[in-house]
């Protein structure tokens, strides 16, 4: 029998919450197949199998915490050639095995609770990999028929509830990283002065060279050229002009970066995770369009490391992306200021004494007014605008 170990997590990170039993006490498991997943304060990490044989006991619940180096479970010896005993089935089990490898704690997650079988859901992420959507998607075209009509009379203590009145409750645990949302967002509202200004930007420009230009970046940098890395461009050139809003507090003493690692929220299956794109002043405007490409199809798979979330100097924050107008965003401690970026609509504007429809974006400025003056978080706004609304600027670093 062999013990399973959580297994070490990253400096400073000493426990985690299991988010879920991958594997069933009984089931056989091959060396290295994930057999269960752990919630960190950041990401999820796979626990995989220190040894083949069959699931043994389960010493732990899920939702339950564990710590570094803790036993959860064993493997039982004996179990791995039990597996392909049956000829008939010996094909389709090493398929299955090998696919559940693949799958991510998210996707494992969906296919559970939508009850889908995964060879069946056609992949469209990297290398054909199933993503959630897809499982979702699957889920909402499988037909009602197959095992519907049998389980059909359990449901009927449901309007049993709807006719006492048709209100219903859950009670759904926290998992550790929204945990850890709530208490840093939290934490900044406590210490931090928070303030934000607002600006808006005309994206005519932006949107011109984009719709001109988008083939062939592409083409040569295969990557789609967003707006981000426009942004991230012109934040940087800012940053570099006002260095307090890329500053932070320690104690009694402002601490100035003369780098710019600029954090960009990104959304996951379990909430928002923030990984950092380090050295952005050296990096191109693919650099940072590969850079935040990898980063979003990492968070869908839930395969982002926890290093790739640490530091950070600066955060934008893209709200735009859901349809949002306009939001004061809370800044990500110990970092003094976070960008909030909002949906593109065409609204009249003047322009040479003429009123004009133009595609414009609100700009939203949250800071740490204990270390960023109004004057500077101001200025820094107007220095992103301009480097918008005239690209070039970015091209001769004015």
């Amino acid at each position: 029998m062999t013990d399973v170990k959580v297994p070490t997590l990253g400096e400073s990170i000493t426990e985690a919450t299991l988010g879920e039993w991958l594997k069933k006490p009984g089931e056989p498991v091959a060396l290295d197949e994930p057999i269960a997943s752990l919630e960190t304060d950041k990401v999820s990490v796979e626990v995989n199998a220190p040894a083949a044989g069959v699931m043994g006991a389960q010493l732990v619940a899920v939702g339950d915490t564990v710590n570094v180096g803790a036993v959860i479970a064993s493997i039982e010896a004996g179990g791995a050639a039990a597996a392909p005993a049956p000829a008939a089935e010996a094909a389709p089990a090493p398929a299955a095995s090998g696919e559940a490898a693949a799958l991510s704690p998210s996707v494992r997650r969906a296919i559970l609770e939508h009850h889908v079988d995964p060879a069946t859901v056609q992949g469209t992420g990297k290398d054909g990999r199933i993503t959630k959507e897809d499982v979702v998607a699957a889920a909402s075209a499988k037909p009602v028929a197959p095992a519907g009509p049998a389980p059909a009379p359990a449901p009927a203590p449901a309007p049993a509830a709807a006719s006492a009145g048709g209100r219903k409750e859950e009670r759904v645990r926290m998992t550790r990283l929204r945990q850890t949302i709530a208490s840093r967002l939290k934490e900044a509202q406590n210490t931090a002065a928070l303030l934000t200004t607002f600006n808006d930007v005309d994206m005519t420009a932006v949107m011109e060279a984009r719709t001109k230009y988008k083939d062939l970046f592409e083409k040569k940098h295969g990557v789609r050229l967003g707006f981000m890395g426009f942004f991230v461009k012109a934040a940087v050139m800012a940053l570099k002009d006002i260095p307090s809003v890329n500053a932070s507090i320690e104690g009694d003493e402002i601490v100035y970066h003369d780098y710019a690692d600029i954090s960009v929220a990104v959304s996951a299956p379990n909430g928002l995770v923030v990984p950092v794109i380090r050295d952005a002043q050296d990096l191109t405007v693919a650099g940072i369009e590969k850079t935040i490409g990898d980063f979003g199809k990492r968070a869908k798979d839930g395969t982002l490391k926890m290093e790739e979330m640490k530091g950070g100097t600066f955060t934008i924050s893209n709200g735009g992306v859901f349809g949002s107008l306009m939001s004061t965003p809370i800044i990500n401690p110990p970092q003094s200021a976070v960008l909030g970026l909002h949906r593109i609509e065409d609204r009249p504007v003047v322009r040479d004494g003429q009123i004009v429809i133009r595609p414009m974006m609100y700009l939203a400025l949250s800071y740490d007014h204990r270390l960023i003056d109004g004057r500077e978080a101001v200025t820094f706004l107007v220095a992103l605008k301009n480097a918008i609304e005239d690209p070039t600027r970015l091209l001769i670093d004015l």
